[in-house]
């Protein structure tokens, strides 16, 4: 039944779909190192939005795990991380852009960029590039140090890996392959995903 219902992301790409709560989103890394950046808009009202704040307030850490849910910044349950199978992923940094790659890397001319993969398939659900926030970033390997100093790793997600949310209320979601080479180990790969009614686990 998963194999059947499998959409496929291309690398440095993105999509944006609705999901119905009760329904359940499978996002899986089929080669590995791969990052998925995630957001996500109440379907009835858009003013409400994915947070991270309130996500990392009421999970008392930065680092997300199975069985946590992802709040709105009404302090709703948008999603709940039902199942994990590489146990890393943050909410520490937002999706990469245009103006990153040139302020950051010094990068001449277009990149692509999971914020703009992002507003582009919300447009359609007339959402603007400014309501987009700082997204879940799926198999995202930032490490810390303790004064504070941040490095992007290789992620630790493996081929094949994946994980699963419940949604708790009716939802646009955008889910992208990552674009920035420091996530994935600078090689852009693709993103699997599937939109399910049932989770066997």
């Amino acid at each position: 039944m998963l194999k059947e219902k499998v959409q496929k992301i291309p690398p440095q790409s993105g999509t944006a779909f609705k999901l119905k709560k009760g329904q359940f989103l499978w996002v899986s890394d089929p080669e590995g190192e791969q990052v998925a950046d995630l957001f996500c808009f109440n379907l009835h009202d858009k003013k409400e939005s994915l947070s991270g704040g309130r996500t990392i307030d009421y999970a008392s850490s930065v680092l997300i795990k199975k069985g946590d849910y992802l709040y709105s910044n009404r302090s709703n349950h948008m999603l709940q991380l039902i199942e994990d199978t590489c146990g890393r992923h943050d909410f520490l940094l937002t999706p990469c852009s245009q103006e990153m790659f040139v302020k950051l890397y010094e990068h001449k001319g277009h990149h692509p960029s999971c914020f703009e993969n992002l507003y582009t398939n919300f447009a359609p659900f007339e959402i603007s590039p400014d309501a987009i926030g700082t997204t879940f970033n799926i198999f995202m390997n930032v490490q810390f140090s303790p004064d504070g100093q941040l490095s992007v790793d290789p992620p630790l997600s493996k081929a094949g890996d994946f994980v699963a949310f419940r949604a708790e209320m009716d939802l646009i979601v955008g889910l992208t392959a990552c674009s920035a080479g420091q996530s994935n180990n600078f090689r852009y790969k693709p993103i699997h995903f599937a939109v399910l009614d049932d989770w066997e686990g």
